[in-house]
């Protein structure tokens, strides 16, 4: 099994790159977050790698940081989560955030990721929440929302905005009372056009 690569970075596109190790190319799905973090094409990179193999096909998926690597194989435990919904959620928002979500149990929070429905997310918490303890991040207390809070985050996600940005946004406009959805929606908005 392949477990590290380290080579030149030849391509890449959103959510792929392509490695050239010693004249051997290899395709890797990577993690937005990762896609984020690789280096300019025709520098070195480093990756870690996860090998699944499939009766038709060898798939190799990369990541920057081992902890994002070990994160994924837990997400691979969940039932119905196979690696290309994995590694969407991983690209949903950053590791630490990702396991306090989790272990403080807000499976609401996780089903605003693409792909991730409300039984997938309980299943999610169920399934890893004493199980990322390794992680060293302690649970995130969810914060109280207004009603208002969750029709805007909703339709910032429906627009394409991620989900963690989106929640970032409305956290920097405070408490919601005494606006109404269109003056919560543009201030939201707003924020992503600074």
């Amino acid at each position: 099994m392949i477990a590290h690569l380290r080579g030149t970075l030849l391509a890449t596109s959103p959510g792929h790159a392509i490695v050239d190790c010693q004249g051997v190319g290899y395709d890797v799905t990577v993690s937005m977050n990762t896609f984020t973090q690789l280096p300019d094409v025709g520098r070195e990179v480093s990756l870690f790698i996860y090998t699944n193999v499939r009766e038709d096909q060898i798939a190799l998926f990369g990541f920057h940081l081992a902890e994002e690597k070990a994160l994924f194989e837990k997400l691979l435990a969940v039932s119905g989560i196979g690696p290309k919904l994995a590694v969407n959620i991983l690209g949903g928002m950053n590791t630490r955030d990702l396991v306090g979500i989790i272990r403080g149990g807000d499976a609401a929070k996780l089903t605003r990721m693409p792909g991730v429905g409300k039984k997938t997310a309980e299943r999610m918490v169920l399934e890893l929440k004493d199980k990322l303890a390794d992680f060293g991040v302690t649970p995130a207390a969810p914060r109280p929302k207004h009603v208002l809070e969750e029709d805007v985050l909703s339709a910032l996600v429906n627009l394409g905005y991620q989900p963690a940005a989106a929640e970032k946004a409305l956290e920097q406009l405070g408490p919601a009372e005494g606006r109404n959805f269109e003056q919560l929606f543009r201030a939201a908005l707003a924020q992503f056009a600074r």
